[in-house]
């Protein structure tokens, strides 16, 4: 009986978590964009990165006031990157083919490696204190104005589908559905739409769909844990895909939702702008809170160290696979990242057996 509860509330809330990424965050977002003058990867690098790796921020502040579960937020944050840079990237090259403009990338790759090289540097003696905080968010805060300023530094043009003709078609249209399930879900549509603002009230939208992600990121990890717990599977294989990629499930949605669209570039913004925010303010804000009233958080590198290693190698495999695909995106380009994340999965479970 458990288990049937815990599947149903698991497809509830992967279907709340479309929808809303959908219908709400990635319109709203659009809508932001506009107005503040916006192209797709500037959004996809700040606003689509900051509201989708809302959970991830969640579990760090979780994490230190959980006792025993320092390294969690830590754990978490360096678990779901790999799946942002590999599995993230490649659906979303599987979904529409796509050139990307490698200015943004070659951006966003100097950031990235930067808030690696800080993670190393902070781990480097097994612990955090205040000034490392700072550096943490002074980092994000130069990558901010960077991204706001690249188009001056290395002009590009924006091939994408412009944001404002992608608003004309309006939100999806729902389809009404006719069997008890479809009547179902339609009454989580009508529901969804008196929680929700009306569009012209974008900031709004906004900040509930990311309460709202952040929620559900929590209940569907929560669910595919309790599955997990029940079918008796290993620990280490709950660890390497629940935990690791269930906080990752509305940067991978979003990604989606905007590559169908024809708007690449702002997916693989998101992916790796959404691993830099993880970085340096998932882990740099709670870290600030704590320290900033004189204590010293203690972090264990033993585990750490390694996978933060395996971030560097990833991130540049990825460059170096899209330069040789003359930053190109097809669904050959897809497969090939996805299999790399399947084959480090399978070489980590091996590990145990």
């Amino acid at each position: 009986m458990m288990l049937l509860l815990y599947v149903i509330v698991l497809l509830v809330s992967f279907y709340l978590l479309a929808v809303i990424c959908n219908r709400y965050f990635i319109f709203s977002l659009d809508r932001i964009a506009i107005k503040l003058n916006m192209n797709s990867d500037m959004a996809g690098a700040t606003l689509m990165a900051i509201g989708s790796s809302a959970p991830e921020l969640f579990i760090s502040f979780i994490a230190l006031y959980k006792p025993g579960s320092e390294n969690m937020g830590a754990g978490t944050i360096v678990g779901s990157a790999l799946f942002n840079i590999l599995v993230i990237i490649g659906a979303s090259a599987m979904v529409r083919k796509a050139f990307i403009a490698w200015q943004p990338v070659i951006r966003d790759v100097i950031f990235y490696s930067l808030s690696i090289i800080l993670l190393i540097y902070s781990f480097w003696d097994g612990k955090i204190i205040l000034l490392e905080s700072v550096a943490f968010l002074a980092l994000y805060g130069i990558y901010i104005i960077a991204v706001l300023q690249w188009r001056k530094i290395l002009p590009y043009k924006d091939d994408e589908k412009d944001l404002a003709e992608e608003l004309k078609e309006g939100k999806n249209k729902k389809t009404e559905q006719k069997n008890i399930f479809g009547k179902f879900l339609n009454g989580i549509d009508l529901l969804l739409d008196f929680i929700f603002p009306k569009s012209e009230y974008y900031w709004t939208t906004f900040f509930i769909s990311i309460f709202f992600i952040t929620g559900l990121s929590w209940v569907l990890v929560e669910s595919a844990v309790g599955i997990s717990v029940i079918l008796h599977v290993p620990a280490v294989i709950i660890g390497l895909t629940v935990l690791a990629a269930g906080t990752s499930i509305p940067d991978l949605i979003s990604s989606l939702i905007v590559a169908r669209q024809g708007r690449g570039g702002m997916a693989i913004s998101n992916a790796i702008g959404s691993n830099i925010f993880d970085i340096l303010i998932g882990l740099g804000l709670p870290w600030l809170v704590v320290t900033i009233g004189g204590k010293i958080i203690p972090v264990a590198t033993e585990n750490l160290s390694s996978s933060i290693i395996l971030l560097f190698a990833t991130v540049a495999a990825v460059l170096g696979f899209l330069i040789a695909r003359k930053w190109h995106l097809n669904k050959f380009s897809g497969l090939s990242l996805i299999s790399i994340y399947i084959a480090y999965l399978l070489w980590n479970i091996l590990q145990v057996f």
